[in-house]
């Protein structure tokens, strides 16, 4: 264990000082980055509005050239949502942005060096009322942590723990959810370097816990997997977990089955949700995070077998973000996919600016309707949903991974005509 560096303001940006960027948000300009292809796409309509580290809208986060993760969550209890930025090679290793009255406030979580991976979480471990991080290290790094929330003081440390450190490196993805039906939640994370999912369950006092967390195996691969979501799929009422084109069944114990969704999906970002109102069991989607390939959703059949479903007829290039949530505040399930910048020239397929910003729309019966919020020049990578400004409608934390960075943008849900 370790303490980390106070959690010192940066700097905040208020936006009432930004009237001028914000309204300049969707400009002339991205509608000429963002050039229609009259046959596929359709712009929302309103536009959503941009704000942007770069335009001065939010502070730029004090990390590095590779933005590793994001996470979204009230971290200081205040009611209103606030976010975190992860990182690795140089520069402070997390920051979060704390969502006042006033505007943002950055402030250092851990100032590295450490090399983190994608796909962290927020909860609280310790049982204080307060969001915790948890985050797990890189190709470099053998290790798993959490950080405990100082709050309200934060002009204190976070404190550094260690839940994993032996073993193989990188671990991409982590989620928190009571996928045993013990009435409290695990860990589960992805080992890339070792192919295997794990499971892990809170110690009872995890301040004071000395060492590692003991933690089991629930999948062995033969090559590295990625993805991670939690869902009841057979209403059952217990959550299962689902990642890397599988879906594993929970047995007793500590022990699972594995399920193909789609063995093409292996290394593919997933989401999962109620996409069919009353249907039995939740549907799911898989996207390639990490190279080229179909953005589908899935349904189970009565056979057990899953049926796919293509959502954009091309290739997604590097959709490193997908999302599932009600976005446009129907009562239906809403589906969010983005791309990187870094390599969205990767393919040349089709003659118009790429990364893309979507959301397909559902309407609860299997029908979606894409929507593209954005398109060139706005590269995505770990992106979120969240209420930033209590409308009632989710937002979308979006950031690059390596391309534009170190930024942050968010961009704001003006609902549908």
């Amino acid at each position: 264990m370790s303490l980390l560096s106070t959690g010192l303001g940066i700097g905040w940006v208020g936006l009432s000082k930004n009237e001028s960027p914000l309204a300049k948000a969707v400009s002339a300009n991205d509608q000429t980055l963002a050039t229609l292809n009259p046959c596929t796409d359709k712009f929302a309509d309103p536009p959503w509005k941009r704000l942007s580290s770069a335009s001065g809208d939010l502070p730029v986060p004090q990390t590095s050239d590779q933005q590793t993760g994001s996470v979204v969550g009230d971290m200081d209890g205040d009611g209103h949502i606030d976010f975190a930025i992860t990182n690795r090679r140089h520069g402070n290793a997390a920051v979060w942005m704390q969502n006042t009255a006033q505007g943002w406030t950055q402030h250092v979580i851990d100032p590295g060096p450490l090399n983190i991976e994608a796909g962290g979480a927020l909860f609280d471990i310790d049982g204080d009322g307060h969001l915790d991080l948890i985050a797990g290290g890189d190709s470099s790094s053998n290790e798993v942590w959490w950080w405990e929330n100082p709050n309200p003081n934060y002009d204190r440390s976070w404190v550094r723990h260690t839940i994993k450190q032996s073993g193989k490196t990188q671990h991409h993805d982590l989620m928190i959810g009571d996928v045993l039906g013990e009435g409290r939640p695990q860990l589960v994370f992805w080992n890339q370097g070792a192919a295997a999912l794990y499971i892990a369950r809170i110690p009872g006092n995890p301040r004071t816990h000395e060492g590692p967390w003991d933690f089991q195996l629930v999948y062995q691969g033969d090559a590295p997997m990625e993805g991670l979501a939690m869902a009841d799929l057979d209403d059952d009422g217990v959550l299962e977990v689902i990642g890397g084109g599988r879906w594993y069944k929970h047995e007793g114990g500590m022990k699972f089955t594995a399920h193909v969704i789609d063995e093409t999906q292996k290394f593919s970002r997933c989401a999962a949700g109620k996409l069919i109102r009353g249907s039995k069991g939740a549907q799911v989607v898989f996207c390639n995070g990490d190279g080229c390939g179909p953005l589908k959703w899935y349904e189970q059949r009565r056979d057990g077998l899953w049926e796919s479903h293509d959502l954009l007829g091309e290739d997604i290039v590097h959709g490193h973000s997908l999302r599932i949530g009600d976005i446009d505040g129907d009562g239906n399930l809403d589906i969010l996919c983005a791309e990187m910048a870094k390599w969205a020239d990767w393919t040349k397929t089709v003659d118009y600016p790429r990364p893309h910003i979507w959301v397909f729309y559902g309407d609860g019966k299997g029908n979606f309707e894409k929507t593209t919020i954005a398109r060139g020049g706005y590269g995505t990578h770990e992106a979120r949903l969240a209420d930033f400004f209590g409308t009632g409608r989710l937002d979308i934390l979006s950031k690059p991974y390596e391309s534009g960075a170190p930024g942050v943008d968010i961009w704001i849900n003006p609902g549908r005509r």
